[in-house]
């Protein structure tokens, strides 16, 4: 079996409860990438029905000498499943493979089964370990780290779930080659969004290096991975459970949120949304006098140029703004009622606020005209 190599560690510092990061190239069917995963007495990977085929065997084999036994289940893809009764299906495979305390659960797939195994994990037992095997860009530089893991509601995305860590992350460069064209723009969004709350010179560097990235450059993929592990470990090592730092990684969340709910999970991805929905949070940052017009139109490109949606579809064409409204005020970050919105004070610098309805109004009906520059 050919030896992995490791590019580059990232950790996370959460005293007991800290993890690496690890990433590089052809780590998932090397046996010595999973010294340091959790031991136990069996292992459980969960992935699903677009995965499985292209890496389930590969991992079952690295694993194999792990555990006295690596048992799997096959989830349907997709956004639009992840949910109570897919959850479910987990949950009756480690109790048919009589799983004890002492299971490691595998989460190998993207952001949808990384977040269903976590949350798996939390609940069993009232928590057994879990390891995330990221296969897509969105999962490696965002979902797969922090802790966040949650089902999908029919009112609001993400609103059923648990903080609860990971013992290890890999992220293989590799796999990323498989990824559909529109699943790598869908991750570049969460990219892009660390920039304008945290750094900009990674705007800087990934709005000059959108053509490697889109094409798959070995080199352009392990910065950016890095690069956004950093930052999101930074953060969550200071804010694990978003009692206030870590709501800024939520930028364009909100309104991305509720385009997802309100065209039905899985019409557009993820990515997607949260592309678009930073489009309309940088518009409401220059409404409330944080960012100047050449930055939203810059945003804008960079959002364009990653293959990404700017335009905001409509959601209700008796009225929109209000469909939108009703959808953000089912989110994590709104209180009593009131929606709270991550907006760009400069560009690098994000914070929590409020905004007039009003306002969020005028935003919506931009966006969702022909005209978003």
């Amino acid at each position: 079996m050919a030896s992995g190599k490791v590019l580059a560690r990232v950790s996370i510092a959460l005293d007991d409860r800290g993890y690496d990061i690890a990433i590089g190239t052809g780590l998932l069917g090397d046996a010595a990438t999973w010294q340091q995963a959790p031991k136990g007495t069996s292992a459980m990977i969960v992935t699903n029905d677009v995965v499985a085929p292209l890496y389930l065997a590969q991992l079952q084999a690295a694993l194999a000498p792990r555990y006295a036994q690596v048992h799997t289940v096959v989830l349907p893809d997709g956004e639009a499943h992840k949910d109570w009764t897919t959850l479910n299906r987990v949950f009756d495979a480690l109790l048919g493979q009589a799983a004890d305390r002492k299971a490691v659960l595998y989460a190998l797939g993207g952001g949808v089964v990384g977040d269903m195994t976590g949350f798996a994990a939390a609940c069993y037992m009232r928590g057994v370990p879990f390891v995330q095997v990221p296969t897509t860009l969105l999962a490696q530089v965002d979902s797969s780290v922090g802790g966040k893991t949650a089902i999908n509601h029919p009112l609001g995305k993400n609103m059923i779930g648990a903080f609860y860590q990971p013992g290890l992350v890999v992220c293989d460069l590799e796999v990323l080659r498989t990824l559909p064209a529109r699943e790598l723009s869908a991750g570049l969004a969460e990219v892009i969004k660390y920039g304008p709350i945290a750094d900009v010179g990674l705007l800087d560097w990934v709005e000059a290096n959108m053509g490697p990235l889109r094409a798959l450059d070995g080199a352009a993929l392990a910065h950016a991975v890095q690069r956004s592990c950093e930052i999101k470990a930074q953060v969550v090592g200071a804010d694990e459970r978003e009692a206030g730092l870590r709501a800024i990684l939520n930028f364009g969340h909100t309104f991305g949120h509720a385009i997802e709910a309100g065209m039905g999970y899985g019409a557009w991805l993820h990515g997607e949304a949260v592309g678009c929905g930073m489009v309309m949070a940088a518009h409401l940052s220059q409404r409330l006098g944080g960012v100047d017009a050449a930055f939203v139109e810059r945003l804008t490109r960079i959002v364009a140029a990653a293959g990404l949606p700017t335009r905001a579809p409509v959601l209700d064409e008796a009225d929109n703004a209000g469909r939108y409204l009703s959808l953000m005020q089912v989110d994590k970050k709104a209180e009593a009622g009131e929606i709270r919105y991550i907006v760009i004070d400069e560009p690098g610098k994000a914070s929590l606020r409020t905004a007039p309805e009003a306002v969020v109004r005028e935003v919506i009906d931009h966006c969702c005209s022909a005209a978003v520059a």
